[in-house]
């Protein structure tokens, strides 16, 4: 059996908000919200590469739904990362997503790897490093 990631499941605090900022700032391609007829099911899902979507959901149902308490938000526990063709792509997104109200955690820059990029948290605190790799396709 092979493995595969096919949803990236982010908790939000406020939904509407969250769909707002990916579809409008970062530009992704999303139905909006389905399954607010279902107690707790209301969420987002957004089109990524082939067989990988983005999921919102409220932080408040997926800690009803799996009955677990609803704890703080830790920005450092987990970071994405979104590999782009070009630096100009990176300040370009930044750029984005700062207008669109992100916070920038970093701004675009060279790494001391070679690479560049900058890193910014959605209005619910994740991480999202964007980055533009030359040695990507040697990982």
């Amino acid at each position: 059996m092979g493995h595969s990631i096919s949803f990236i499941t982010l908790g939000v605090d406020d939904l509407e908000r969250a769909v707002v900022f990916y579809r409008d700032g970062l530009g992704l391609e999303t139905k909006g919200i389905v399954g607010q007829d279902i107690p707790h099911g209301a969420v987002a899902f957004f089109y990524m590469q082939p067989g990988l979507r983005l999921a919102l959901w409220a932080r408040e149902s997926i800690a009803a739904e799996h009955q677990l308490p609803l704890g703080s938000r830790d920005p450092a526990g987990m970071m994405l990362a979104h590999n782009v063709s070009s630096a100009e792509d990176v300040d370009r997104i930044i750029a984005g997503v700062r207008a669109a109200g992100a916070t920038i955690v970093r701004e675009p820059k060279p790494f001391s790897w070679g690479g560049y990029g900058g890193v910014f948290a959605d209005p619910d605190e994740h991480l999202w490093e964007v980055v533009w790799n030359p040695n990507l396709s040697e990982l």
